[in-house]
Order: structure tokens, then sequence, then C-alpha cells
């Protein structure tokens, strides 16, 4: 078998009133960047990757770049590729746009794999620990008219997160720091009042503090019974993250910023971290996913990946996170504990929610793991070209 053609698809729906925010800008609109693989035996492969930023960069390292490298090769060896990819661009790829695009590259090359054996990947990553995943909803952004004023959202946000509770979730992640921090606690303190102390809390700063105040605001948060805190400082300050993470009791977590097994070595050695959360579409792929992994059991670091992104993005995760052994063992697996959970984004996404033909729902608070070869998932034709940006 031979790849024959490797195509981008970079896909764009506005959200019009459903904008919203995070502590760093507004979300205008859903994006992405799609990588399809054809070879000469008629077996194709769909990865994802450049949903972080402008995708069309990314788009750009595999149509100038990487394809030229790939045409005519054997795409059952992904690993090997991914080695190849990665040397050839090393100079000046080390993180960012290039490792996105090995990530969407790797991603439909192990689809492929998957669709040649008549195996699903998790099947060709060891074997499945779970057939379906805890999920966690991701939501209370900041929203409405006037996203700055709190006091007149804060109902709206507790109805939010009561919403998500209602549809079935016990895990929540919520945003800070687009405030001051004395109205983020207030926020957070209304969400953790309308779903109750049953419901886990973990929260997201999408790195907006540096340590002094990163420890301030978990200093807060550690009243609301919140699991793990996010991203509280900026992803390059290792020895921010190792001093927030030795003046407060809650479980500090990074990653979805961060590239290749290196980059997480870093993170891991320092000591920065106690959850590494490496996104399958940004950090190298499958192929890396798996030695990043190894790496942070190795130290005892937990693994929960980031998702953000389109269908096939979720589907990568799912497969990923069904190999992953509950850590530490114990008869009695414990989410939140030792069980992994997959981040389960609620923010309008049609990328997501229509592009593929199967639907992800929620069934008793978990995720089902695709079943069928490869990632199990096929693209609606009709929603790509909906979405489609024409060049």
């Amino acid at each position: 078998m031979k790849i024959l053609k490797i195509e981008t698809y970079i896909l764009r729906v506005p959200l019009g009133n459903e904008r919203f925010y995070s502590s760093q800008c507004a979300f205008p609109e859903r994006n992405s960047m799609l990588v399809h693989i054809e070879t000469d035996e008629g077996i194709d492969g769909w990865g994802e990757g450049g949903q972080y930023g402008p995708p069309e960069p990314v788009a750009s390292c595999i149509n100038d770049v990487l394809a030229k490298q790939l045409i005519g090769r054997d795409p059952l060896q992904p690993m090997v590729l991914w080695d190849e990819m990665y040397a050839s661009t090393r100079d000046f790829g080390q993180k960012g746009t290039y490792i996105e695009a090995i990530s969407a590259i790797d991603i439909a090359l192990w689809d492929i794999m998957g669709k040649a054996l008549g195996k699903p990947i998790y099947t060709l990553l060891g074997g499945a620990h779970r057939k379906s995943v805890p999920a966690y909803a991701t939501g209370c952004y900041y929203r409405g008219e006037d996203p700055f004023d709190y006091r007149s959202n804060l109902h709206r946000l507790g109805e939010e997160a009561k919403g998500y509770v209602d549809a079935g979730f016990r895990m929540l992640k919520i945003k800070v720091g687009l405030l001051p921090i004395e109205q983020d606690l207030e926020r957070a303190a209304a969400i953790r009042q309308a779903v109750g102390n049953d419901v886990k809390l973990f929260v997201d700063c999408n790195h907006s503090y540096n340590a002094f105040n990163a420890v301030k605001m978990i200093s807060g948060l550690e009243k609301l019974g919140i699991v793990f805190v996010e991203e509280p400082v900026i992803p390059e300050d290792l020895e921010g993250y190792k001093y927030v993470r030795s003046k407060v009791n809650m479980a500090i977590a990074c990653g979805e910023c961060e590239y290749t097994r290196y980059g997480f070595k870093n993170l891991i050695t320092a000591g920065c971290i106690d959850i590494a959360q490496p996104d399958i579409c940004v950090c190298g792929g499958l192929s890396e996913w798996m030695k990043i992994m190894a790496l942070a059991q190795a130290f005892g670091v937990w693994t929960i990946p980031h998702v953000w992104g389109s269908g096939i993005a979720l589907a990568a995760a799912l497969h990923a996170i069904a190999t992953i052994p509950e850590f530490p063992h114990t008869a009695n697996r414990v989410v939140t504990q030792n069980e992994p959970m997959v981040e389960y984004d609620r923010n309008p996404n049609p990328l997501r929610d229509l592009l593929l033909k199967e639907k992800f729902e929620l069934v008793n608070g978990c995720v089902v793991v695709p079943a069928g070869p490869g990632l199990g998932v096929e693209i609606d034709r009709k929603i790509l070209e909906k979405y489609l940006v024409r060049k």
C-alpha cells in the first residue's frame, strides 16, 4: 500500500450571537483543519490539527512541506513516518504549527491502518480498558451582551451549570481569568451553589495569572472543593508552576499548549504538574501521545488529554483514553482519582456535532468509544462542503 494523495480542508463556522470568551480572547467562530490521506488501494484516513489559532499555517506545512515527503510511502508505518517528519523539521518546528501538522497526518495514518486491518485504533494501540469514557462538560465561559458584567450574568451562569447536570454530567470544567480574582471567585461560588456539592468541579485559568496571583486565586477556589486547576500560569513559566504547586492543596494540570515528549519531559521532570493534558491534535498525534503517557506514568503523573475541535479530534481522544489503564491500579476504579475521563466541550460547535455521520452521545455520564475500524467515524461530505473555506 502507498500514499497516493494528501489534501487539507480548512473549516470555519461563524458563531454570531453565540460567541463566547475565555480569559484570552473572544471566540467568534469555530475552525479547524482536517487532512485527508488517500492510498492506492482505496483506503483513506482523516486527521485533524490547527484548531487553536489560524488553521491556514498548519495546512501550509502539510501542503508545501510534509506531503512531498509522504507521497509514495507506506501508510502502515505511522511511527516511522513521524520520526522522519520530525527530524526533517526539527531545526525550525520543534513546537507549534509543524507539530500540529504532524499530529493531523499521524492521526490519519492510524485511521488508515485501522481500516486496512479491520480494527479500531484502540486495538492497534494495545487494547481498550474501557468501551465508554466518563465525560466532563467544559462550559461556563464568559457570554452575553456584556461578558465583563459578571453580576448580571451570575444567574445565567448558574442555570448553564445546572443544565449540564440535568443532561447527565457529574463533572464540570469552568472558566476563570477574564475578570478580577474576587469577581471570578464569585462566579465559581455561584456555580458551586447551583450544582451542589456532589458535582465535581474543575477550573481552567487559560494561563491568566502570574505565580503570586495564581496562588491567591487557587486559595480561594480550595474552599469550593475544586478538584484541579488548569493552566494557572503561562506555559513557559516552569518555575512559576513549581512555585504554585508547592503552595496550594490542589492538583495542577497543564499541557494543552505543550508539544512532543520533549516538552512534557521538561514539565514533568521539573515537578510542575500533577496532571498532563496533551491534546492529540496538537502534541504530535497518537504516535507521540503514547510516548507522553508512558513518560507521565513513569513519574506518577496522571494523563487526561485535552480535547478541542471537530468530531475527528473527539474520536481520536476517545480511542487514546480507552487504552489508559486506571492509574494507579485499584480494584475499584474511581473517577477523578485513577479513572481517566474525556473533555466534552459544550460550547456551540457544528464541526463536532454535525460533521460526522455518527453522533456522540452522553450515556450514564459516559461517551461511547467508536468501535469501527480506524477512528470508527465517517465524515458527512455535505457538512464538510458547507463549512469549507474556499481558496
